[in-house]
Protein backbone atom coordinates (compact mmCIF):
# COMPACT_ATOMS: atom_id res chain seq x y z
CA UNK A 1 0.00 0.00 0.00
CA UNK A 2 1.56 3.26 -1.14
CA UNK A 3 -0.35 5.35 1.41
CA UNK A 4 -0.28 3.48 4.69
CA UNK A 5 -3.68 3.34 6.40
CA UNK A 6 -5.40 5.35 3.64
CA UNK A 7 -8.08 2.69 3.20
CA UNK A 8 -9.10 -0.75 4.41
CA UNK A 9 -10.37 -3.55 2.20
CA UNK A 10 -13.48 -4.90 3.89
CA UNK A 11 -14.27 -7.48 1.22
CA UNK A 12 -12.85 -8.55 -2.14
CA UNK A 13 -14.90 -11.01 -4.12
CA UNK A 14 -14.70 -12.67 -7.50
CA UNK A 15 -18.20 -12.36 -8.94
CA UNK A 16 -17.50 -13.88 -12.38
CA UNK A 17 -14.45 -14.77 -14.47
CA UNK A 18 -12.41 -11.57 -14.71
CA UNK A 19 -14.92 -9.58 -12.65
CA UNK A 20 -14.36 -8.56 -9.04
CA UNK A 21 -16.01 -6.30 -6.49
CA UNK A 22 -14.06 -4.65 -3.71
CA UNK A 23 -15.61 -2.95 -0.73
CA UNK A 24 -13.29 -0.48 0.95
CA UNK A 25 -13.48 2.08 3.75
CA UNK A 26 -11.51 5.31 3.48
CA UNK A 27 -9.71 6.57 6.60
CA UNK A 28 -11.04 10.11 6.95
CA UNK A 29 -8.32 10.84 9.54
CA UNK A 30 -5.48 10.23 7.05
CA UNK A 31 -2.99 13.09 6.56
CA UNK A 32 -3.92 13.37 2.86
CA UNK A 33 -7.24 14.92 3.83
CA UNK A 34 -5.58 17.59 6.00
CA UNK A 35 -4.31 19.22 2.84
CA UNK A 36 -6.98 18.15 0.37
CA UNK A 37 -8.93 20.14 1.60
CA UNK A 38 -9.06 21.39 5.22
CA UNK A 39 -12.64 21.47 6.45
CA UNK A 40 -13.96 19.90 3.24
CA UNK A 41 -12.01 16.71 2.53
CA UNK A 42 -11.99 15.36 -1.02
CA UNK A 43 -10.40 12.06 -2.03
CA UNK A 44 -7.75 12.88 -4.64
CA UNK A 45 -8.31 11.23 -8.01
CA UNK A 46 -4.73 10.01 -8.14
CA UNK A 47 -5.31 8.18 -4.85
CA UNK A 48 -8.36 6.46 -6.31
CA UNK A 49 -6.29 5.41 -9.32
CA UNK A 50 -3.65 4.00 -6.96
CA UNK A 51 -6.30 2.03 -5.05
CA UNK A 52 -7.49 0.49 -8.34
CA UNK A 53 -3.92 -0.52 -9.18
CA UNK A 54 -3.34 -2.00 -5.71
CA UNK A 55 -6.56 -4.01 -5.80
CA UNK A 56 -5.68 -5.33 -9.27
CA UNK A 57 -2.23 -6.33 -8.01
CA UNK A 58 -3.82 -8.18 -5.08
CA UNK A 59 -6.20 -10.01 -7.41
CA UNK A 60 -3.50 -10.99 -9.91
CA UNK A 61 -0.69 -11.55 -7.41
CA UNK A 62 1.89 -9.48 -9.28
CA UNK A 63 3.34 -5.97 -9.38
CA UNK A 64 2.01 -3.62 -12.05
CA UNK A 65 2.85 -0.33 -13.68
CA UNK A 66 0.23 1.74 -15.48
CA UNK A 67 1.00 2.35 -19.15
CA UNK A 68 -2.23 4.06 -20.25
CA UNK A 69 -5.46 5.46 -18.91
CA UNK A 70 -8.57 6.43 -20.85
CA UNK A 71 -12.18 7.40 -20.39
CA UNK A 72 -11.42 8.80 -16.92
CA UNK A 73 -14.61 10.34 -15.59
CA UNK A 74 -14.84 11.75 -12.08
CA UNK A 75 -18.58 12.02 -11.64
CA UNK A 76 -19.02 12.80 -7.93
CA UNK A 77 -16.86 14.10 -5.10
CA UNK A 78 -15.79 11.41 -2.65
CA UNK A 79 -15.86 13.08 0.76
CA UNK A 80 -14.54 10.55 3.32
CA UNK A 81 -16.49 12.22 6.13
CA UNK A 82 -19.78 11.67 4.32
CA UNK A 83 -19.14 8.60 2.12
CA UNK A 84 -16.17 6.57 3.39
CA UNK A 85 -17.61 3.25 2.16
CA UNK A 86 -16.87 2.61 -1.50
CA UNK A 87 -17.58 -0.23 -3.90
CA UNK A 88 -15.12 -0.74 -6.74
CA UNK A 89 -16.18 -3.00 -9.60
CA UNK A 90 -13.19 -4.23 -11.60
CA UNK A 91 -13.24 -6.02 -14.93
CA UNK A 92 -9.78 -7.42 -15.64
CA UNK A 93 -8.82 -8.56 -19.14
CA UNK A 94 -5.50 -10.02 -20.28
CA UNK A 95 -2.85 -11.98 -18.44
CA UNK A 96 0.45 -11.43 -16.65
CA UNK A 97 2.50 -12.13 -19.80
CA UNK A 98 0.92 -9.30 -21.80
CA UNK A 99 -0.91 -6.09 -21.10
CA UNK A 100 -3.68 -6.09 -18.53
CA UNK A 101 -6.75 -3.94 -19.11
CA UNK A 102 -8.90 -2.89 -16.17
CA UNK A 103 -12.30 -1.24 -16.40
CA UNK A 104 -13.44 0.28 -13.14
CA UNK A 105 -16.60 1.77 -11.73
CA UNK A 106 -16.38 3.21 -8.23
CA UNK A 107 -19.54 4.07 -6.33
CA UNK A 108 -20.99 4.93 -2.95
CA UNK A 109 -24.63 4.24 -2.13
CA UNK A 110 -26.35 4.57 -5.53
CA UNK A 111 -23.93 7.24 -6.80
CA UNK A 112 -21.26 6.51 -9.39
CA UNK A 113 -18.20 8.54 -8.44
CA UNK A 114 -15.58 7.34 -10.93
CA UNK A 115 -15.35 5.40 -14.18
CA UNK A 116 -12.10 4.65 -15.98
CA UNK A 117 -10.12 2.20 -18.06
CA UNK A 118 -6.44 1.55 -17.30
CA UNK A 119 -3.79 -0.53 -19.00
CA UNK A 120 -0.96 -2.07 -16.97
CA UNK A 121 2.07 -4.23 -17.58
CA UNK A 122 3.80 -6.45 -15.06
CA UNK A 123 7.11 -5.38 -13.53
Amino acid sequence: MLLKDFYTVEKLENIAPGKHSAFIVLNNKHDVFKGHFPGNPVTPGVCMMQIIKELTQDILGCSLIMTASSNVKFMAIINPDINPNLKLDLEILGDNSSEIKVKNTTSFNDTIALKLSNVYKTV
